[in-house]
């Protein structure tokens, strides 16, 4: 009678990086895990505190902390070896804070805005080499400017990215006006010299004018508002088709977007 070895069937084995990506995500999730374990009634804990919110091993709450501490998400009180949130944490609050009171204190003088000229109203701040809305209000009119909060498009061609160019730090400016300009609409600027000139005039008269740099047939017009430091850290405007936004009616408009950008700017401490 011959006799039959049963087959065991093989584990398949997992790639090198499987594990190595699980144990990365992991950490990140103690970490974060870690920092929402503060509270106000619990601002400062101990390892075995940290450990048991974790519901890890304490060797693993003190490798952890260690690293959150060199890179300032926390900091160890020497008088008692505790732990409390640290300054990055404080950094990256009052970031998304400022952000969030431009939103919030502007909302007032931008209906009032988008009221009286029945134009599309738009908040940008500044990301990088791009703008992102931060709140917008659409005209009623069947030809308007379309936009979404969370809309990005490029600082260069666009009027509140203009305006924020022309007062941010030289440095700063020059820096972004180095790398290549993309052409959106037979309008655009794509000479950097060029568009520096303008930046100039922006400058002088307070506001910026884009003429179909961004969307063909329409133009915008945006100031700069400033915080209680007088550092510009958004853009109001007011945006059109051109055939409602002609040439004649261009300076009352700028007066009124002015005027809305100075009194946000009034309500952020300026």
């Amino acid at each position: 009678m011959s006799s039959v070895k049963s087959a065991t069937a093989r584990p398949k084995k997992s790639s090198s990086s499987e594990p190595s990506s699980r144990t990365s995500l992991s950490s990140v999730s103690n970490a974060l895990k870690m920092m929402n374990a503060f509270s106000n009634e619990t601002n400062e804990l101990g390892i075995t505190e940290l450990a048991r919110a974790l519901n890890v091993a304490k060797s693993t709450a003190h490798r952890i902390a260690t690293t959150l501490v060199e890179d300032h998400y926390l900091e160890k009180n020497p008088a008692n070896d505790k732990y409390r949130l640290g300054l990055a944490l404080f950094r990256l609050g009052a970031l998304v804070r400022r952000r969030m009171n431009v939103s919030y204190e502007s909302r007032p003088m931008l209906m009032e805005l988008r009221s009286r000229t029945n134009e599309t109203i738009l908040l940008a701040i500044p990301d990088d080499d791009q703008i992102l809305y931060a709140f917008h209000l659409e005209s009623s009119h069947a030809i308007r400017m379309r936009s979404d909060i969370g809309v990005r498009k490029p600082m260069v061609c666009t009027a509140e990215g203009q305006v924020l160019l022309a007062f941010m730090p030289e440095s700063e400016r020059n820096l972004l006006l180095q790398k290549p300009i993309k052409r959106r609409t037979a309008h655009t600027i794509t000479d950097a010299n060029v568009l520096k000139t303008k930046l100039e005039t922006i400058r002088l008269q307070g506001y910026s004018l884009e003429d179909q740099e961004s969307e063909t047939g329409m133009r915008s017009i945006a100031a700069p508002i400033y915080n209680n430091e007088r550092t510009v850290v958004a853009s109001v405007a007011l945006a059109g088709p051109v055939i409602r936004m002609k040439n004649e009616l261009i300076p009352g408009l700028a007066d009124q977007v002015i005027q809305t950008a100075m009194e946000i700017s009034h309500r952020l401490g300026y």
